[in-house]
Order: C-alpha cells, then sequence, then structure tokens
C-alpha cells in the first residue's frame, strides 16, 4: 500500500512548489489543447465511416438501339475507376506531386504541416495566399467533408477529419476516392475522365509523360490549362517529374525521355467517346427519366446527374437523321420565295463568345451555324462565332428581301443580332445568310411489332425551341382521323364495300362539305376513304353512332372526346399529337394489338441492376444456361387487343388503296407495300401524313405554333407526303420488301372497285386504277351479289371466249391466289 501511494505522494509534494505547477502545466498543455480544438472545431464533423459507402456523383449513359453510346447526361465528368486500375506510374506522379510520404504518415505530415503554419503568419496581412501543406487524406476530407474554405478553421477541421479517415480507411481506399474525385480542370472529375478529357485515352494508357501531366493539375487546372498557359504547364510537368526521380519512382533515363516529350494534348474527347447527338429524341429521354427519377442526387439513388444510370433507347441514328433531314427540307419548301425572316435576336457585344453560345438560336442543318453581327463595314458584315473564329458576309450573299420588305436582308443587320449562316466553298471565311423557318412541326417513327420509337423530330431545332412538337403540340389531326371511323363502322357490320352516299348532309344545325365540295353520290367505303370524303366520313359516323367513334378512339389512345361527342370529332376535329396518331395506325399494321410508344427499353443502375424494363413479358428458360434441345423459349405476344384483327387489316388494305390510288400517290414509286393517310384541318392550319410499311409507321404535321392558315393551297398530299417520302427513301433502304399480313380468318374476293360489286370471270391487275381489285373481308361478309365481266369491260362483250378464259373461271381464287404466291 505505501508503494501505491508513493506516487501520489511525490506529486502532491511538487504540486505545493510553484516550479512543479509549471512543470505539470507545460506537460498538460498539449492534451488541453487538443481537447479545447475538438470541443470547438471537432465535435460537430461527421463520420468517417460514411466514406466506406460513398458513391460518387456519376452521369447518366444514354445508348442507341444497336448499344453504341449515344448521349451523356452531366454536368460533371466522371468516370469511377477502382484501386487496381490505375497504373503505377500515375499513383507515384500524385504522391510525387503531392504527398510522397503518404504511404508512411498517419493522416497529418507533420513537417509539412508547421512548414505550412510557417508560411501562413509570414504571409498574413500581405493578400498573399499560403501554401497549404495538406495530405491526400486532408484533401480527401477537404474534397468531402469541409469544402474549400481559405481559413485557419477549416484547416483544423480537415486535420481532425484526416485522422478519423486513416483510422476507418486503408490507404488503397484513400487514394481510390481522392483519385476518383479530384477536380482536374475541363469539368473532368477523376484521372479517368481527365486522360480522356486531355488525351483522348483512357488511364491505362498513358505515358510518363501524361500521368505527369494530370498529377501536375490539382494544384491549380486553370493555371496549368495547355491551351492558355502552355509553359506554365510544361514547366509544372517537368517539376513533376523531377519529383519523381527524387522519389527513385523513375529512373534517369525515363525522366530525360519524360521531359523530352512534347505537350500535346487533344482538343476534343476520344474517339471512342460518346457523341452527343442532341436534340429533340434526347431531351424527351431526359424528361422521362427527370419525371421517373429525379435530377439531382437528393431526388434519390437513381438520380439523371448523378445517379450513374446506365439507359438502352431504341434511337436509330439513320432514322433520326432522316427524320432531321426530311422535317427540316419539308419546312423549307413550304417558306421557300417568301424572303428572308428576321429571327428577332440580339445581344450586347461586351463578351459575345458566352453570350452568342447560350443564344436560343438552332440553326438546324450541319452546315449551318449561329454566328453575331460584330461591324459593318460597307458591303460587308464581320461575323462571330463561339469558338471565337469569324467570317464575312458579303452583300451579294444576303440580297434576299427581308420577309414583308422589299429592301435586302443585308440591310436589316445591325451589329449584335444573332443570325443564321452558312460558309460557302470547303474552306474560307465567307458565309451566306440563311432563313429559319417560321413554319414548324412533328415527325415521329415507331416500330410496328414493339412500339419502340426510333426517331423523333419536335421542330426545326431543339436549340431554338425545347418545345417538342412530336408530343407536346395538341393539333387536330384532320382526315388522318378518318381510318379510326371506319374500323368502328367495320365493327358495327359495314364492310369496305358498303355503299355510302357521298351526297349533302346537315345535322345539328351544321351542314358539312367536302374539302373540294362537289359530290359523287354512291360510293364505296373504300373509295370514300381513299379519296378522304369528308361527307361519306360523317355520314359513317352519323350512322353508327359518335359514342361507338369516341370510344374506338379512347381504346387506341388517340384522345377521349367523351365530354365532346360531337359529329366534327369523326373530321379530325378534336386535339392529339403525332406520337399518338402514328401509335394509332401501327396499332392497325400489329393487327389490332395494343402498343404503348417507348423510347426507353430498360434502364440499369450504377452497378448493372434492371431497375425498369419497357417489355416486362416474362420468357421461362430465356437465361438459361444450356440448350436443352427444345425450342428456343419466347416470351409471350402482347395479346392486349384493341381492335379486332380482322377489322384492323381492313383498314390497312383501305389504306393501301390510299397510297396506290387516293390522295398519296406521291408515295407509290417507293417500290414497296405502303399503307397511309393524308390529313389536311379547316384553314388549312395543319397537314399531316401518317403511314408506313409492316415494319415501321412513321408520321409528320406542319403548322404555326399559333395556328393560323397556311395558304388554300396547303395539302397532306403535297406538303405532308413528300417529307415522309424524303425520310422513307433513306430510311426504308436495305429493310425486307414485307407485304402486309392478312389474319386468319380473312377472305380475299374480287370485286369492282367502284361499286363494290363481287366479279367472276375477270381478274385484278398490276394496274393501280384498275376496275377490278382484291377486297378483304370478314366470313359471310362478302357480297352476294355478283357482276359479269362484261360489265366491268364492254370491250369483253365483243370478245369470244377463249379455252383459257373458260379455265379460268373454272379455276376458282384459291387457286390464282396460289399462283400468283398468295395474297398476305
Amino acid at each position: 500500500m505505501a508503494v501505491a501511494t508513493a506516487p501520489w505522494r511525490l506529486l502532491r509534494w511538487m504540486w505545493r512548489r510553484w516550479w512543479g505547477k509549471i512543470i505539470v502545466l507545460i506537460l498538460a498543455s498539449p492534451f488541453i489543447l487538443y481537447f479545447l480544438l475538438w470541443l470547438m472545431f471537432a465535435r460537430g464533423l461527421p463520420s468517417a465511416e460514411s466514406l466506406l459507402h460513398y458513391q460518387p456523383e456519376l452521369p447518366t449513359y444514354v445508348r442507341d438501339i444497336d448499344g453504341s453510346p449515344a448521349q451523356v447526361f452531366a454536368r460533371e465528368r466522371r468516370v469511377q475507376l477502382a484501386y487496381g486500375e490505375f497504373p503505377a506510374p500515375l499513383i507515384n506522379a500524385f504522391l510525387a506531386a503531392e504527398d510522397r510520404t503518404f504511404f508512411s504518415h498517419g493522416g497529418i505530415d507533420y513537417p509539412g504541416l508547421v512548414g505550412a503554419v510557417i508560411d501562413y503568419v509570414s504571409k498574413s496581412g500581405s493578400g498573399d495566399r499560403a501554401r497549404g501543406g495538406s495530405t491526400i487524406t486532408q484533401q480527401v476530407a477537404k474534397i468531402f467533408f469541409v469544402g474549400d474554405e481559405y481559413s485557419v478553421t477549416r484547416k483544423i477541421r480537415e486535420a481532425f477529419l484526416a485522422r478519423r479517415i486513416e483510422a476507418t480507411l486503408t490507404k488503397e481506399q484513400i487514394l481510390e476516392l481522392y483519385m476518383n474525385q479530384i477536380f482536374l480542370g475541363r469539368n473532368a472529375y477523376g484521372v479517368q475522365a481527365a486522360a480522356r478529357a486531355y488525351f483522348a485515352k483512357d488511364v491505362a494508357q498513358l505515358t510518363l509523360a501524361e500521368c505527369a501531366f494530370l498529377a501536375a493539375l490539382p494544384k491549380s487546372p486553370s493555371n496549368y490549362d495547355p491551351v492558355r498557359h502552355p509553359e506554365a504547364a510544361l514547366q509544372r510537368r517537368n517539376f513533376v517529374l523531377s519529383e519523381m526521380l527524387r522519389n527513385n519512382f523513375i529512373t534517369q533515363a525515363q525522366h530525360d525521355a519524360a521531359v523530352a516529350e512534347p505537350l500535346q494534348t487533344a482538343r476534343g474527347g476520344s474517339p471512342d467517346s460518346v457523341r452527343n447527338v442532341g436534340g429533340y429524341y434526347m431531351e424527351e429521354v431526359r424528361r422521362t427519366l427527370i419525371a421517373r427519377y429525379g435530377e439531382e442526387a437528393a431526388s434519390g439513388p437513381n438520380s439523371v446527374y448523378a445517379g450513374g444510370l446506365w439507359v438502352r433507347s431504341s434511337y436509330d441514328p439513320r432514322m433520326q437523321e432522316a427524320a432531321e433531314t426530311a422535317l427540316r427540307d419539308g419546312l423549307r419548301r413550304y417558306e421557300s420565295g417568301r424572303g428572308w425572316r428576321d429571327p428577332g435576336l440580339s445581344i450586347p457585344l461586351d463578351g459575345w463568345r458566352q453570350r452568342l453560345a447560350g443564344a436560343a438560336l438552332g440553326p438546324g442543318y450541319p452546315t449551318w451555324r449561329a454566328a453575331v453581327v460584330l461591324a459593318r463595314q460597307g458591303g460587308e458584315i464581320e461575323l462571330g462565332f463561339a469558338d471565337g473564329s469569324r467570317g464575312t458576309l458579303p452583300a451579294s450573299l444576303a440580297a434576299m428581301p427581308r420577309r414583308g420588305t422589299a429592301t435586302a436582308a443585308f440591310n436589316a443587320l445591325r451589329p449584335g443580332a444573332v443570325i443564321a449562316v452558312e460558309r460557302q466553298g470547303e474552306s474560307g471565311s465567307t458565309y451566306a445568310l440563311r432563313s429559319i423557318p417560321e413554319v414548324s412541326g412533328g415527325f415521329v417513327a415507331e416500330e410496328v411489332q414493339s412500339g419502340r420509337v426510333l426517331a423523333m423530330q419536335g421542330g426545326w431545332d431543339v436549340r431554338g425551341s425545347g418545345f417538342n412538337r412530336a408530343t407536346q403540340a395538341l393539333r387536330q389531326p384532320g382526315s388522318t382521323f378518318k381510318p379510326i371511323v371506319y374500323s368502328a363502322a367495320l365493327d358495327a357490320g359495314m364492310t369496305p364495300a358498303s355503299i355510302i352516299i357521298d351526297g349533302p348532309f346537315c345535322a345539328n344545325n351544321k351542314c358539312f362539305r367536302n374539302f373540294s365540295g362537289g359530290y359523287a353520290g354512291p360510293q364505296t367505303m373504300r373509295w370514300g376513304l381513299e379519296q378522304s370524303r369528308n361527307l361519306m366520313t360523317v355520314r359513317t359516323a352519323n350512322q353508327i353512332g359518335m359514342a361507338n367513334v369516341i370510344e374506338r378512339a379512347r381504346q387506341m389512345d388517340v384522345g377521349d372526346y367523351r365530354s365532346t361527342p360531337y359529329l366534327p370529332i369523326s373530321l379530325g376535329a378534336g386535339d392529339t399529337t403525332v406520337l399518338k396518331m402514328v401509335n394509332a395506325f401501327a396499332v392497325f399494321a400489329n393487327q389490332g394489338r395494343a402498343l404503348t410508344p417507348t423510347l426507353i427499353d430498360y434502364i440499369q443502375d450504377r452497378n448493372g441492376r434492371v431497375i425498369w424494363r419497357a417489355d416486362t413479358r416474362p420468357c421461362e428458360g430465356c437465361n438459361a444456361p444450356d440448350w436443352n434441345g427444345r425450342p428456343m423459349p419466347r416470351p409471350p405476344l402482347r395479346t392486349r387487343q384493341v381492335v379486332d384483327a380482322m377489322t384492323a387489316y381492313q383498314i390497312v388494305h383501305m389504306l393501301e388503296g390510299v397510297v396506290q390510288r387516293g390522295t398519296a400517290t406521291i408515295l407509290r414509286d417507293l417500290g414497296r407495300p405502303l399503307f397511309g393517310k393524308t390529313g389536311t384541318t379547316s384553314g388549312p392550319t395543319n397537314v399531316w401524313f401518317i403511314g408506313g410499311s409492316q415494319q415501321v409507321v412513321a408520321g409528320v404535321y406542319l403548322g404555326f405554333d399559333r395556328p393560323r392558315p397556311m395558304g388554300g393551297y396547303a395539302q397532306g398530299g403535297t406538303i405532308a407526303a413528300p417529307i415522309f417520302r424524303q425520310f422513307a427513301r433513306t430510311a426504308f433502304e436495305g429493310m425486307p420488301v414485307i407485304p402486309f399480313r392478312a389474319p386468319t380468318g380473312i377472305r380475299m374476293v374480287r370485286i369492282e372497285r367502284r361499286s363494290g360489286q363481287r366479279v367472276y370471270g375477270a381478274w385484278p391487275t398490276s394496274d393501280p386504277r384498275a376496275a377490278i381489285i382484291w377486297e378483304a373481308f370478314k366470313p359471310e361478309s362478302e357480297p352476294r351479289r355478283t357482276v359479269a365481266r362484261e360489265v366491268v369491260d364492254p370491250a369483253a362483250r365483243r370478245a369470244a371466249p377463249t379455252q383459257a378464259s373458260n379455265a379460268n373461271e373454272r379455276r376458282g381464287d384459291s387457286d390464282f391466289l396460289q399462283r400468283e404466291g398468295g395474297i398476305y
């Protein structure tokens, strides 16, 4: 007991002396200081354990229909790598430049910290910033927790956190976090993103000199930008190489070879990087993703700009380019000869490059550019472009009249005006003035079998207007709505050969008329659809009841018109979108089975797990590791039938006649089975065409955003159909020629095209305007009354019957169909 109390007696004896108190205070002061600092700065610091589960903000990547990267939605370039994926020269370069004792210290480099304190005291009041002296661990604490504030408080909090991080994470984990998160300029976060941004390479492909350059950037990426400050960047890179040599990370020979290597960086991304196609299609994908998962990290783990999603879309680059070009060419054709349209945009000339880059003018064509007028001198204008280059616009290339005036467009251009121009010749700096149309429109192409949207164009250029007219513009579809009316009529017992009166019709104090005026008397339903006769359509709708028409439109998701069950709806007076109308026509081509138009096939999270899929059909055995010798598994068909299969085929078969001899004969030379329908609304304020093949259906409308008459000459067959024709020439090239498939039960019967009567003794020919055609009927619905060949062809009455014709009469339709290869 005496031995145990002896030290305490000694301490009490020392404490009674003044010098003893001083010694105790000196020995205890570090602990007291540490406790006070912890109490003041570290008590509320976050736990370092959160870094164990840290997931950096990663961009969302979108792939096209072939799986190639097409778009990235990112506010920060970042690619996350594991520690083992960093090459040793790159790690050594960062250690030499930032923290050579990283693997030996405990989070704080005390000699470096003392030097930083001395430097801070010496520069106090001078306005100069003291050197940091931070270890890589401290930089991780700064990046993830305490921020970049220049203060003593931040440094103290940083040091406390560094100790916690070192106690929680391994050195490799700390370095992995650092090299994935550090900002290195060019909007690149992490070494992999920086390698692509500066050298168009992955980190594994970097040379020693390139590794040293990346390690030179954390100190100040903007000051060592190789384009703006090449000398400073080169000096800093060589400094890193010398530090690597001093720390025995490289040999003298490696050092000398790397120093001799010129500093050459890429101005763009890597050749295999995301091409960022942009446009209305990708903007629609972005809106869909934001609506589902949110935009920022606070919205959830799968947000668009932080969640690292991988999105497989149905974007078809070839079809999209064809759609964009066809629509723009169609808009230009409509406005050709109307003079130059002033877009009405101007910007101040101070900082004009940044202002021009943000100006709401989309030039459209790849060869057109947005430019700002910088100055006028005589007969020439100096132009400026967002990339800093300049050009000239001579008066001779801006001589077209300004719209609504008789003066040349050149005279209306003033400094600050933002315009569209096109380079003249392969090279040079001479440009010609171009006019962006005021009329606009929308275009959609959809795959029949799946409902996947292959192409979408919502106007001239999304950079000029983000309003997507393919999905957001509610327009009257006009006569493209008529197939929906006739499909309801077919379900009500009518046939394509039913006779309908094309004559005056009035109801509810409103009288209707045909677009071209006049009457044709009794005609078949087919003829009325092919020639787009309003009176026959509205008479049919009145006969079967508008309730049936509106219900069919609702079933096909064209629109819900139950609150306005009026006869004009049957002529397309109800609002809808291009996307909905294209999908309705695709349903007809899909034998009446429902389709949901989708731009996204499936979505994966950052770990590759599928979190959303458009096609949710089960497929038993599809993921089996081995083949069991049985037939390959297939997912079941989408079986929801919204239109009777035979009714759908009858509509398609009649709409083939629209192309062959109706209002869309301009498409007849495309050399493949096509169906479609033109549309023109009152005014006319909108012109439409919707149609396609057994594989792809596409649709387009043109009209002003604030509807107004387009001119009496504007019709769907003359303005909209040519746009589809131009698209189809490119998009359908190389696509198999497949006839439209008839469902089980359809009966193909020879009829006289105008009367609808059944014909014996004569056969259809390849002439689109032949009197005799094959018509599709449901069982037991074909015409009972017949007409002889002599009635159809009076010349046949004078012709003597031949052995061949007698043989034909003896052979039935079935024999003829088999001999001709069948009718599908």
